[in-house]
């Protein structure tokens, strides 16, 4: 199985700038970024970094875990906006003459309804119509849960920038964590520039396999399979993988929705 499709995060971007009634370029600004940059995240035709990522979610007031959720608003739509139009008068098939109508048998020849205390009870059906509309609005309702299981070729997975991937191994509903198997890819970084990132929660990671570079402050420190860290998330800290294999590892970051 691939992982879930989850749609480039530019869309909840523009969608949650423009709620706040902040422009491009004042986004721009304010994370230290060209407006062009913006536009081309926005626009789905460049990923962010982790860095500018979260740089743009602390700005907007929105977590990290919402932008998992941007498809979901693509099946939000009600029913009642998604069913055929009933054809106009003029594509409606003509109704016959009554002469021409098949006879309705005489009432002697019709079959016998039983009684309705001895019908056999059928349980109601689904419409296949109104099945996937049904599913559509349980996987938009914002407190969907992912999980309790979540298979490994089921994860909703985030392609960022500098070589870095995220996948979502499960939610619980409103609880503020983000729960991922993160992968840096060899010379990835949370960085392309090499700044130093701060976001708001606290930050819990453990490597599972490869090597992972953290900058926190002004120390350095090597990850190896293993090892864990933990750590305030507005310490200004980096992550790269210096090495020549994938780094992957499970991290929690606790408290960062806005």
């Amino acid at each position: 199985m691939s992982p879930a499709v989850v749609p480039p995060v530019g869309a909840r971007i523009r969608q949650a700038r423009l709620e706040r009634g902040t422009s491009l370029r004042a986004l721009a600004r304010e994370i230290g970024v060209s407006a062009s940059l913006v536009s081309q995240i926005e626009t789905g035709k460049s990923q962010p970094s982790v860095s500018t990522l979260y740089a743009i979610t602390t700005t907007l007031g929105i977590s990290v875990e919402s932008l998992f959720d941007a498809r979901e608003e693509a099946a939000s739509i009600p029913p009642t906006a998604v069913r055929p139009a009933a054809p106009s008068a003029a594509l409606r098939p003509a109704t016959r003459p009554a002469a021409l109508r098949p006879a309705t048998p005489p009432t002697a020849l019709r079959p016998a309804v039983p009684p309705a205390a001895l019908r056999p009870a059928v349980p109601p059906a689904a419409s296949p119509a109104t099945v996937p509309l049904a599913l559509a609005a349980l996987a938009a309702e914002p407190g969907r849960r992912i999980g309790p299981l979540v298979a490994a070729g089921g994860r909703e997975r985030l392609e960022l920038d500098s070589g870095v991937v995220w996948e979502r191994l499960g939610r619980v509903p409103d609880a503020e964590t983000d729960f991922l198997l993160v992968t840096y890819r060899p010379g990835g970084s949370s960085s392309g520039s090499g700044a130093l990132m701060r976001h708001p929660g606290t930050e819990y990671g453990y490597l599972t396999s490869g090597e992972l570079v953290l900058t926190l402050a002004f120390e350095e420190y090597t990850l190896r399979p293993g090892d864990s860290v933990c750590f305030e998330s507005t310490t200004p800290h980096r992550y790269r993988n210096d090495g020549e294999v994938p780094a992957v590892g499970v991290w929690f970051v606790s408290g960062d929705v806005q």
